[in-house]
């Protein structure tokens, strides 16, 4: 059951708890008491609104931020990661394999802030080697939600 309260809470989180247990054929306390204990043990880790800035007016970039660093004798990657996790800039960090090993996403008000947050911080760090910033120039699609506007039909109908 906790597989499929997840799949359906991932791509809605505001679903109703009634309407869930109903889908499960299972009661609403069982339901709510499951989410509970999935939040206590760190399996469901937040809750996120999914935007699109675009529309909303707000100026923002996002940049993912492939990273080469020297991993730290007995640690790993986790300690470079985790320092770089604990800046306020970055949204998210990944282990990752290819050319690179971690990716860092982030978001800014323009090219530059980012930009900067990539030379006075993040390459300033001894680990890190190298960095390569790739900014996004468009969503088109975002966890699993397409946010690329669909095109009109703008086909006279004909009777």
């Amino acid at each position: 059951m906790r597989e499929k309260i997840l799949t359906f809470i991932e791509k809605n989180s505001r679903i109703d708890l009634k309407e869930l247990a109903v889908i499960l054929g299972v009661d609403e306390t069982t339901v709510m008491n499951e989410l509970e204990s999935m939040e206590s043990e760190g399996i469901i880790c937040g809750y996120h609104t999914l935007i699109n800035w675009d529309k909303a007016g707000v100026e923002k970039v996002t940049a993912l931020i492939e990273v080469r660093v020297t991993p730290q004798r007995g640690m790993g990657f986790d300690k470079v990661a985790e320092r770089i996790y604990n800046y306020p800039e970055v949204n998210s960090v990944y282990l990752i394999s290819g050319g690179f090993d971690l990716m860092v996403t982030l978001e800014g008000r323009t090219l530059r802030e980012i930009s900067q947050f990539v030379s006075d911080k993040l390459s300033a760090l001894d680990q890190v080697l190298s960095t390569k910033t790739n900014f996004i120039l468009k969503k088109y699609k975002d966890h699993g939600t397409v946010m690329a506007a669909k095109p009109k039909d703008e086909r006279i109908m004909m009777a």
